[in-house]
């Protein structure tokens, strides 16, 4: 009964955010029947073939789930919602930003996925789920399900920076944008950097678990780069939350003082406290920073999808769902998994990640179906990052995770990290990415 008001009122404040509904005299929002007729009819899609599983969210964990559910289980019928039409890469994205790869590189169709790998795509968006019935509802009707899973990835955590205004953080979400989850995003701080006249870039770094442990860092080389490629006189600002470069330190230390001893200033430690977008002033206890411009990468948690399907654990750092660590279903029911960005394992938030334990997932799914149990398998984390560009240098790692009893919890297996940068590593990184597209897009 919980859950069908819960439902029900979540429809009705959909209807009226969505639809620019007013209340009636009575209270009642005129649009509330056209967002009931919503979800009581079915979406327009083929009729199941085989037991249906439903992913949201084409990221790299869901396309790669698409495809290879489909292709352990040739049986399943299986559908890929996003809410975006196109897909782009955040992986590798930074080096589109300094002009080492073009936009096609990253930006793929969603359609050709489906196509190719023999699964149905619905450009669409998830309002509710009732798990009772197993049905997933979007905007345009509902789906009936045998499994689900969920790949929804992250949202940024504007209040972990001391940012509780709603138009401080509006401002920052479009003035200062992340760049970690959407091509909108990318592309305005790509035109902020190519297009910078001069003073002080701020770019920050995350606590926590946040998207590609990396990538903060070499955005700052491939900023301080582009300035120096176009002869702007500015400086790039590094401010991390955490006290010390999180992965590959050597490498990336060693890139600031060797590339750009005049451009990039690294400060660490830095406990955010507030921002002003307006004065363009970043505070914390001890200091402020000014700033011309910037791109603010605040604290991530899981997607707020989880927490409006009620599947977010509001007690955690993270708001991360409760799923069982080694077969990543929801606590409670097997029908339902979490993967990707969104899950609660502390493993790396990349692409690589994402992909290898997509793997992994899929074959659960078709053990479960099949009465089977199959044994816990790390994902891998592979990520390549550039540090120069023309021709583009970079360094790499390669790691794996173990499952730590005594602690109960997990930690770093096998690492292989390669910190003397090379134009060799750079074009390594390159065939990397195409190979990864190529498994996620192509039969």
């Amino acid at each position: 009964m919980t859950d069908t008001i819960n439902r029900r009122r979540f429809l009705q404040f959909s209807a009226a955010s969505v639809l620019g509904a007013t209340p009636s005299a009575t209270g009642a929002s005129p649009a509330t029947p056209f967002i009931a007729g919503l979800s009581s009819r079915q979406a327009p899609l083929p009729r199941a073939s085989g037991p249906r599983v439903v992913v949201v969210g084409g990221g790299w964990a869901g396309l790669t789930l698409a495809k290879y559910l489909k292709r352990f289980q040739p049986r399943f019928d299986v559908v890929l919602i996003d809410r975006h039409a196109l897909f782009v890469s955040c992986p590798l994205s930074n080096l589109w930003m300094a002009q080492q790869i073009p936009l096609e590189f990253l930006a793929h169709s969603y359609l050709d996925a489906a196509r190719n790998n023999d699964y149905l795509f619905f450009n669409a968006t998830v309002i509710d789920l009732d798990r009772g019935a197993r049905k997933i509802h979007t905007e345009q009707g509902y789906i009936h399900y045998d499994y689900l899973v969920l790949a929804p990835g992250i949202d940024y955590d504007y209040a972990r920076l001391g940012v509780d205004d709603p138009t401080d953080e509006y401002a920052l979400r479009t003035d200062y944008p992340a760049g970690f989850t959407g091509a909108s995003e990318l592309l305005t701080i790509k035109n902020k950097l190519q297009g910078f006249k001069g003073g002080t870039f701020l770019l920050t770094v995350p606590a926590g678990n946040y998207r590609c442990m990396a990538a903060p860092y070499e955005r700052a080389c491939m900023a301080a780069a582009i300035f120096r490629k176009h002869g702007i006189k500015g400086k790039v600002l590094l401010l991390d939350m955490n006290p010390d470069v999180r992965i590959k330190r050597d490498g990336f230390l060693n890139a600031f003082k060797t590339f750009y001893p005049d451009i990039i200033q690294y400060e660490t430690s830095v406990g955010i406290s507030a921002i002003d977008p307006r004065k363009r002033k970043l505070s914390t206890d001890f200091d402020d920073y000014d700033f011309d411009d910037a791109a603010i990468y605040p604290p991530v948690r899981a997607s707020r999808l989880l927490e409006r399907l009620a599947l977010a654990d509001m007690n955690t750092p993270q708001k991360e769902a409760r799923i069982d660590p080694f077969k990543y279903h929801l606590l409670g029911d097997e029908h339902v998994y979490i993967c990707g960005d969104a899950r609660s394992q502390p493993f790396s938030k990349s692409g690589n990640t994402a992909n290898s334990e997509a793997k992994y997932v899929a074959e659960v799914i078709v053990a479960h179906v099949d009465g089977r149990e199959i044994p816990w398998r790390s994902p891998q984390t592979m990520c390549f990052s550039g540090v120069h560009i023309d021709p583009l240098e970079a360094m790499s790692i390669i790691a794996f995770y173990r499952y730590d009893r005594r602690q109960k919890t997990f930690a770093f297996d096998r690492t292989h990290m390669v910190e003397k940068w090379s134009a060799r590593i750079g074009q390594a990184g390159l065939a990397w990415g195409e190979g990864m597209y190529r498994d996620m897009f192509y039969g």
